[in-house]
């Protein structure tokens, strides 16, 4: 896939001209990882952000103790590391590969020069940014006010809000758990429960969203 059709898949870059898209594509680096390749580290040098172009990019932080929380899992046209590029300081969070993925990177200095020429682009990530900071406050929200159903409900609605009633879940069980806050055997379970009670039908990493109303009520606790 052409580096411009990339960009025009992307939430980021929607509506630009072909213009700037060649612009954009001038700049952009097409790089590639193995499943489990860190894309960057907690505290390494922010020299731009990227786009996911194939795969799927998870990100996360660890505690003192080692304990993995997993922030964001991102797929083709989702950008991530944007916050870096404005602060020019340092990545706040790991970036993974969950599986073999494909991505640009965008040189911070490259980019900036562009959006000073194209105020616009600015717009775009300001946009992108604060939808960001709402699904990370209700991530903490989710995490520290939920019980596990609650979590899980609330993400089946988003995926419905974002691919509609039937997707399939691209990443593997203890991921999802990681992000819901939880453990494989106990997210299994929950989905069992849903798939008894008639809210969702699941077969293998495919679901079927049968109950919305119900997920509803069962998300607002």
């Amino acid at each position: 896939m052409e580096v411009k059709e990339i960009l025009k898949k992307s939430t980021l870059f929607r509506g630009l001209s072909e213009e700037d898209l060649s612009r954009l594509a001038e700049i952009a680096l097409l790089r590639s990882y193995d499943k489990g390749g860190v894309i960057f580290s907690a505290e390494e040098e922010a020299r731009g952000f990227y786009l996911v172009a194939e795969g799927m990019v998870k990100i996360y932080r660890l505690s003192a103790r080692g304990r993995q929380q997993t922030l964001h899992i991102l797929g083709p046209g989702e950008a991530f590391a944007e916050a870096a590029l404005f602060s020019g300081s340092r990545y706040p969070a790991w970036a993974e590969a969950l599986t073999p993925a494909r991505v640009l990177f965008f040189p911070r200095e490259a980019f900036l020069e562009l959006i000073r020429r194209r105020p616009e682009l600015a717009l775009n990530m300001l946009a992108l940014l604060s939808l960001r900071l709402r699904t990370m406050a209700a991530l903490v929200d989710s995490l520290s006010l939920k019980e596990v159903p609650e979590r899980l409900a609330a993400y089946l609605l988003y995926l419905l809000e974002h691919r509609g009633p039937e997707f399939e879940l691209e990443i593997p069980k203890g991921e999802l758990a990681a992000l819901l806050g939880t453990v494989p055997e106990t997210l299994s379970r929950v989905l069992s429960r849903f798939s008894e009670e008639g809210l969702i039908q699941v077969s293998g990493r495919q679901i079927r969203i049968l109950d919305e109303g119900g997920l509803r009520r069962i998300g607002r606790g």
